[in-house]
């Protein structure tokens, strides 16, 4: 593993921490290789039933390493570039599209370029009060990596997405709030803590269903309203076979909270 992230693991939450705060946590390829390695970990693990994904310090993330982009050019033919994009950090995104857990990214500084495709890949975006983001690629000369032009429009509306992509604008948290990039804001200081209230609050609901809606959310809006209805029905079937469906009807008759064990 590499100290490029940091990984911690409690009360059923992990938080991925990118740590590379000398060069703003710009991803390496040794950070894309632990962040999908964790995820995988995760996706399997049944303690683990949410992700906060944060920066270290003042920096959510600053996307690709401008040194590493000046190396690419100048060593590598464009087929290979093209591969090292395929097999570097686009698994992040084919990653996630699949990964069924919750996850939050808790974004405490400026996130850019892909770190803005990173951020808009989980599930929701909260922040702190100095929270700045940009589709910074265009200054760049560049094109989005990372999914950006995939996910953004899903997060923010065409027309929203296509003026942040063509002008590289630096929005503010307040901003972002309001276009629905972020949920929330808050100040830095309690940033974290929120991050983990909103986080423990999901996972003491029933893991079966929570990882089941997610699902058919976003299978949802690439369906017709007759597939989804099928679909959510096979859902709803298998979410009534649970045990925690069970234990959730015992705990209201009984007056209690319920204990769910995702089974």
């Amino acid at each position: 593993m590499t100290d490029h992230l940091k990984y911690e693991a409690k009360d059923n939450i992990a938080t991925l921490t990118l740590h590379r705060p000398e060069v703003r946590n710009a991803l390496s390829p040794k950070m894309i290789d632990a962040i999908v390695e964790h995820l995988e970990q995760i996706r399997t693990d049944d303690d683990i039933q949410v992700v906060v994904l944060t920066g270290h310090g003042d920096s959510f993330c600053a996307g690709g390493d401008i040194k590493a982009m000046k190396e690419a050019v100048e060593k590598k033919s464009p087929m290979v570039a093209k591969y090292s994009l395929y097999d570097g950090i686009q698994r992040i995104p084919k990653l996630l599209v699949d990964f069924d857990k919750p996850i939050i990214a808790a974004v405490n500084g400026p996130a850019t370029g892909a770190g803005l495709d990173i951020a808009c890949h989980c599930d929701f975006r909260i922040c702190s009060e100095d929270a700045r983001f940009a589709e910074s690629y265009v200054n760049m000369g560049l094109v989005p990596g990372a999914g950006g032009c995939w996910v953004l429009p899903r997060v923010v509306g065409l027309p929203m997405a296509l003026e942040l992509a063509f002008t590289a604008n630096l929005i503010d948290a307040e901003e972002a709030q309001r276009i629905g990039l972020v949920n929330h804001v808050y100040a830095k200081a309690d940033l974290m803590e929120e991050a983990y209230k909103l986080a423990r609050k999901i996972a003491r609901k029933a893991p079966i269903s929570v990882r089941l809606i997610k699902r058919a959310i976003y299978q949802g809006m690439d369906m017709d309203i007759r597939a989804h209805l099928d679909q959510i029905s096979s859902h709803m079937t298998l979410a009534r076979a649970s045990e925690d469906h069970t234990e959730a009807v015992n705990a209201f008759l009984e007056k209690r909270f319920p204990a769910f064990k995702g089974k």
